[in-house]
């Protein structure tokens, strides 16, 4: 079942990567982004990460960082720029990123 991100009180940023995949090639898709995330949650000022994935290609993830400073350095880390030139290669038709600053936020539990 997935989770939502434990994140703190803001403010923190948001870096929302929307994508729409290519049709077919799906070799080494899985394992990169798998291995992506286990990087990024290795990296100073990383907070979290959700992600979701339609059946029409389209993908939201939306990463959680603590500074601008932290995005900057996950964006310029060796293996992600990796994982990014396979991307545009292999994996996506396009895709658009936004960074955001998390003024507020507030979350809803289900007692149940």
């Amino acid at each position: 079942m997935a989770e939502l991100a434990s994140t703190p009180a803001p403010p923190y940023y948001a870096v929302v990567f929307t994508s729409i995949r290519l049709p077919g090639d799906d070799e080494g898709y899985a394992a990169t982004a798998d291995q992506m995330l286990e990087l990024a949650r290795e990296q100073p000022g990383f907070l979290g990460v959700e992600s979701a994935r339609g059946d029409d290609g389209l993908g939201i993830t939306v990463s959680y960082w603590s500074s601008l400073e932290a995005i900057r350095a996950w964006r310029e880390h060796a293996e992600h720029r990796l994982a990014q030139e396979q991307g545009r290669a292999k994996w996506y038709r396009s895709y658009a990123l936004r960074v955001c600053c998390v003024e507020r936020a507030w979350q809803f539990e289900c007692p149940r």
